[in-house]
């Protein structure tokens, strides 16, 4: 298994211990900071393993693959136990979820025509704004700047998760409709 690969089963590992802090509230005072620096390197991790497969041409079927859902993973954890701490509204992250189920629904259809769809620019601010957004939840500090900060990000990530899933439709339309 190559580095890349191996940094994508590191933040799947990640995934448990995050949702485990966010949950118990184990360490105490610094249970935020833990937290932050779990769903943080669980984060850089995503972009170094993508970084150093295609720097070193180390693109693996395992990585195309475990990528995405290790991404998906972490942030879908992350936000459905935001709703328990109740930091976001389940609708939210029902839209954020629902995305997730369409584009990769879309991806197996084209994967079984050979077709790879690959992630696409709206597709990955879509992944930062959300992560961004995640980290000011976790840190939750209440301080109005932070409060308003974490309210942009918000609805950043809302707008960049729909305007994706409308773009992952129209330039892939053609998939559904049984053209190539």
């Amino acid at each position: 298994m190559n580095t890349p690969n191996k940094l994508t089963v590191i933040r799947v590992i990640m995934v448990p211990f995050l949702v485990l802090f966010m949950l118990t509230g184990w360490g105490g005072s610094a249970n935020r900071y833990i937290c932050c620096l779990i769903f943080a390197a669980a984060s850089i991790t995503d972009w170094f393993d993508g970084y150093l497969a295609r720097k070193n041409h180390l693109v693996t079927d395992f990585g195309k693959f475990m990528d995405p859902l290790a991404d998906k993973l972490l942030v879908c954890s992350a936000m459905i136990c935001m709703i328990d701490l109740e930091r976001l509204p389940s609708w939210f992250v029902v839209i954020v979820i629902a995305r997730e189920f369409i584009i990769s629904g879309f991806r197996l259809i084209a994967a079984e025509k050979g077709v790879v769809i690959a992630a696409n620019y709206w597709g990955k601010f879509k992944t930062a704004s959300q992560m961004i957004m995640i980290i000011l939840l976790i840190l939750n500090f209440d301080i109005p700047f932070f409060k308003v900060l974490s309210q942009i990000f918000f609805w950043v990530s809302l707008a960049l998760t729909i305007i994706s899933l409308i773009t992952y439709i129209i330039e892939n339309r053609h998939i559904m409709s049984g053209g190539m």
